[in-house]
C-alpha cells in the first residue's frame, strides 16, 4: 500500500503483535556502521552466507592482494560518484558476515525516499517520509532485513532526519548560485534573517511547476514532499543557505546548502510548541518502528534542531516504543560543535547517547599512532568540571565511540580514512581493540576491518566521497580497485577483531566496567603514566577495566617495530603478591595462556610484554 498521508497509517493495526526486545544494556553492543549504497549489491562470489556456507555463482570475485590500484586514479575516482548499487537484499545476504565479526547491532544509513533528480546516495535528502528510496528496494525489503537480523541476534538502527527535507522546492528570486557534484547548479539565497519567496515545489527534474501548497495528483511519487500535509504553508523556515554554521539562529534556521530546513515549532524548552510538521514526521517514524521492528535511531544534525523540538521527538518515540515492549528504544544524536554542548544537549532533551565525532575519533586515532598522550584520550571520559559527575560509569552508554566515518568533519579538508596514512594498516587493528575495550558504545565503520583506504587529494579537495568506498567493488571499490569485492573473513583483522568481540562478550568489566590508564615503569621503582617523548610515544600504554572486583588489564604497543616490556600498576586492593594473571588475548598467539605474576611495586604491579605494534588482554 503506497501512503501518501499519516491519515492512511493503520497504528491500531500493530498493536498486540510481538516486537524483538531491547538490550538489557547498549554498552554491551558492538554496533557497525554502514553506507547502505556502497555495502553491497548481492552480486558477490566466493563468500560466506547468513549460514557460513561458500557462495560460488556471484560475478564479482573477492578482492586479491595483486587486485590493488588496478586502475588510474583519475578513472577510479570518476567511479565515485552518485549512486553505486547497494540494497536492502544485499546487506541481509551479509548479515552471517557481520555476525562473525562480532556486531550486534547494525546502523543503517538513511534509506528513505530521496529526491529524484539528485544522486542522494547517502540518503540525508528525504522526499518521502513514508517509502523506501526505490535504489535500495522496497519497505518489505526492510522489514526482511530487520527479520533476517533479528534472527541472528542483530539489532537494527536507522538514520533518520528531522531538521530538513531534500531539494523539494526552489526560491524565488534566484540569487546564488551552487554547483552539485555532478557539475549542475542550483540557485538559492542564502540566511539574511528573513523569508524568501518560493517558485514552487520541484518536480522529478527540478523544476519549480507545482504549487507551493497542496498539490495535485501529478506531482506523485516523484514532485514535491510527501507525506501531503508536509505540503501546508509553514512547514518550512524558507530562509536561505546557510554560511555561519556556528552563528545562532542561522545555524538552527538555514538550510544546509540545497537541503530544505523544517521550521518544528517555537518557544523555550520547557513549554515548546511542536509544528505540525514535527508531529507529522514524527508519527511517519512511529510507522518505521512499527512496521519493521526498529531497535534505535540515530537523529542526524541535532545541534541544528531547537532542543524543544528534539526533547518532543525523543519523548515520542521513546513512549511509542515502549507501547510496543521496546522498553530502550535508542536515540543517538549526531550533535556537533564539541561535548559541552553534547553532554548539554542529551540532559536537556533525553537522548540516550551522543555520537562520539570531535575528540574522541582524533585521540583515539593518533593515540594508536603514537602522536598523542594517553591521557588526552582517556581524560575524555571523566569530564567531571562539564558535567558535574564524578563517576567515570556515567559514559559507558552516553557516548558512541568510533575513529573512521563517513564525513570526518573534524578533518576539515584533510579526510582520510584510519589506514590512508602513518602506515595506519599496521596498527589499525589496535584502533579497533582500543574502541571495543574502552569506556562507550563502540562502532566499527564499514570497511575498516578490511583496512580500507580511502583518502581526498587535499590540493583539490577533502570530498566525503573517498570515505564511502563499495564494500561491493563495482566502479569504485577501496584500494583504488574496480569490480572486486571485501567480504575476506580470512582476512587478519576481520579474524583477531573477531576473537576480541568473543572475549569483550565474556568478560563484563571490558563492556561496562570503571575505567584506569595505568602507570608503567622501565625499571620497577619509578613509575608514571605512558606519555610522549617529544613528538610520539612509543612504547606500551596500559588501561585496566573494573567492575565488581574484576579487574581485566589491556594495552596496546605504539612502537610499530620493536615489542615493548614494563612494569604495569594494577589495583592495589584487588590483588595480593604471587597472584597471576592469565594472557585471555595476544596478537601474538604465542603468548596466549601464559600468566605474569603480581609482585608489590607501586602497590601492585606485573611485568607485561607486548608485541611490535600488539595489543593483550589479561585476567
Amino acid at each position: 500500500m503506497e501512503l501518501q498521508s499519516v491519515r492512511d497509517i493503520d497504528f491500531a493495526g500493530f498493536a498486540g503483535r510481538t516486537y524483538f526486545p531491547s538490550p538489557p544494556a547498549w554498552e554491551d553492543q558492538v554496533l557497525y556502521f554502514l553506507m547502505l549504497d556502497r555495502f553491497s549489491d548481492g552480486r558477490e562470489d566466493n563468500y560466506l552466507d547468513n549460514n557460513g556456507t561458500l557462495i560460488s555463482t556471484g560475478s564479482t570475485p573477492l578482492f586479491a592482494t595483486g587486485d590493488a590500484e588496478n586502475v588510474s586514479r583519475v578513472q577510479w575516482e570518476a567511479g565515485g560518484h552518485g549512486w553505486k548499487g547497494g540494497t536492502l537484499k544485499g546487506l541481509e545476504g551479509k548479515i552471517g558476515y557481520l555476525k562473525r565479526l562480532g556486531v550486534t547491532a547494525i546502523w543503517i544509513s538513511p534509506v528513505l525516499k530521496q529526491v529524484a533528480f539528485q544522486d542522494s546516495y547517502h540518503g540525508y535528502g528525504t522526499q518521502n517520509f513514508l517509502d523506501v528510496d526505490r535504489h535500495f528496494g522496497t519497505a518489505q525489503d526492510l522489514k526482511e532485513l530487520v527479520q533476517t537480523a533479528h534472527e541472528h541476534g542483530i539489532r537494527v538502527i536507522l538514520d533518520v532526519i528531522l531538521n530538513h527535507t531534500g531539494d523539494v522546492f526552489s526560491y524565488n528570486p534566484d540569487r546564488y548560485e551552487h554547483r552539485r557534484p555532478d557539475g549542475t547548479t542550483y540557485m538559492d539565497p542564502r540566511w539574511d534573517g528573513r523569508p524568501h519567496r518560493v517558485s514552487g515545489f520541484n518536480d522529478a527534474t527540478g523544476a519549480p511547476i507545482f504549487p507551493f501548497g497542496q498539490v495535485n495528483a501529478n506531482a506523485w511519487p516523484d514532485g514535491a514532499v510527501w507525506p501531503e500535509e508536509l505540503q501546508a504553508g509553514g512547514v518550512f523556515t524558507q530562509k536561505g543557505t546557510i554560511t555561519n554554521w556556528d552563528y545562532d539562529p542561522e545555524f538552527r534556521e538555514g538550510d544546509f546548502m540545497s537541503l530544505k530546513d523544517v521550521s518544528h515549532g517555537s518557544g523555550e524548552t520547557d513549554h515548546y510548541k511542536p509544528s505540525e510538521a514535527l508531529k507529522v514526521i514524527t508519527d511517519c517514524y512511529k510507522y518505521w518502528i512499527a512496521f519493521a521492528d526498529l531497535d534505535g535511531f540515530r537523529v542526524d544534525t541535532v545541534k541544528h534542531m531547537d532542543p524543544g523540538a528534539t526533547r518532543f521527538f525523543t519523548s515520542a518515540i521513546h513512549e511509542f516504543a515502549m507501547s510496543l515492549g521496546k522498553e530502550q528504544f535508542y536515540l543517538i544524536g549526531e550533535i556537533t560543535g564539541g561535548r559541552e554542548r553534547a553532554f548539554k544537549t542529551l540532559e536537556i532533551t533525553g537522548m540516550d547517547a551522543a555520537l562520539g565525532i570531535d575528540d574522541i575519533p582524533d585521540k583515539l586515532e593518533y593515540l594508536v599512532k603514537g602522536y598523542r598522550n594517553p591521557a588526552e584520550y582517556f581524560n575524555l571520559f571523566r569530564n567531571s568540571l562539564l558535567v558535574q559527575k564524578d563517576s567515570h560509569i556515567w559514559f559507558r552508554d552516553k557516548v558512541v565511540t568510533m575513529f573512521d566515518d563517513h564525513d570526518q568533519v573534524r578533518k576539515g579538508k584533510n579526510k582520510a580514512r584510519f589506514c590512508a596514512n602513518d602506515r595506519g594498516w599496521l596498527v589499525v587493528l589496535n584502533a579497533l581493540a582500543m574502541n571495543l575495550t574502552t569506556v562507550g558504545i563502540p562502532c566499527i565503520y564499514y570497511g575498516t576491518e578490511q583496512c580500507f583506504n580511502g583518502k581526498g587529494l587535499v590540493e583539490r579537495d577533502g570530498n566525503d566521497m573517498f570515505l564511502r568506498e563499495c564494500m561491493f567493488g563495482g566502479t569504485f571499490g577501496s584500494l583504488q580497485s574496480v569490480g572486486r569485492h571485501f567480504f575476506n573473513e580470512s582476512a587478519f583483522v576481520f579474524q583477531e577483531i573477531a576473537k576480541i568481540t568473543r572475549i569483550r562478550k565474556q568478560e563484563l568489566p571490558l563492556r561496562r566496567g570503571r575505567q584506569y590508564l595505568r602507570e608503567i615503569s622501565g625499571n620497577g621503582v619509578d613509575f608514571g603514566p605512558p606519555v610522549m617523548m617529544g613528538d610520539t610515544i612509543r612504547s606500551i600504554v596500559p588501561w585496566s577495566r573494573l567492575f565488581n572486583d574484576v579487574e581485566v588489564l589491556v594495552a596496546i604497543n605504539t612502537d610499530y617495530n620493536n615489542p615493548s616490556a614494563s612494569w604495569v600498576t594494577l589495583d592495589n586492593d584487588l590483588h595480593r603478591a604471587g597472584d597471576l594473571l592469565t594472557c585471555l588475548y595476544s596478537t601474538n598467539p604465542a603468548e596466549i595462556g601464559n600468566q605474569v605474576s603480581v609482585e608489590a611495586r607501586n602497590g601492585k604491579a606485573v611485568r607485561l610484554s607486548v608485541p611490535a605494534a600488539g595489543f593483550v588482554i589479561y585476567k
